[in-house]
């Protein structure tokens, strides 16, 4: 059994012991890594605010997930990862705007802490 990995300097690069996306060895599905807003030039943060890094976060998610060969429809499943329950409707708002209908299936947690101090962190699965 061989997975391949997606690797793309349009997002930012691991900041830990993982890849930013796996084909699994049907081809098919692919698993994306969890992605914060981070500006892949720069590896920092974009901004303390929210929205800002709900905005960079799915953009960096759109980046892997072009390098894996698919497009936004190919969402079937995102985890959101919030630090704050409070900010849940700027997620919603971002993930509206950027996200095509149908929506994929979609579960939504806050968490303590994210990396780098990110107060927001999107993960998903996607078909090509």
């Amino acid at each position: 059994m061989t997975k391949q990995v997606i690797q793309t300097d349009k997002a930012p690069s691991a900041i830990g012991p993982y890849s930013q996306a796996v084909v699994a060895p049907a081809g098919s599905t692919v698993y994306l890594s969890g992605q914060i807003g981070l500006d892949p030039s720069t590896g920092d943060l974009v901004s303390e605010q929210v929205e800002e890094q709900v905005r960079q976060a799915f953009s960096n998610m759109s980046a892997v997930i072009h390098a894996a060969g698919g497009s936004l429809h190919s969402i079937v499943k995102l985890t959101l990862f919030l630090t704050d329950l409070a900010n849940f409707g700027i997620a919603n708002t971002v993930m509206s705007e950027l996200i095509p209908e149908p929506f994929p299936a979609r579960s939504t947690v806050e968490v303590s802490a994210l990396p780098k101090g990110a107060l927001f962190e999107v993960e998903a699965i996607i078909i090509v």
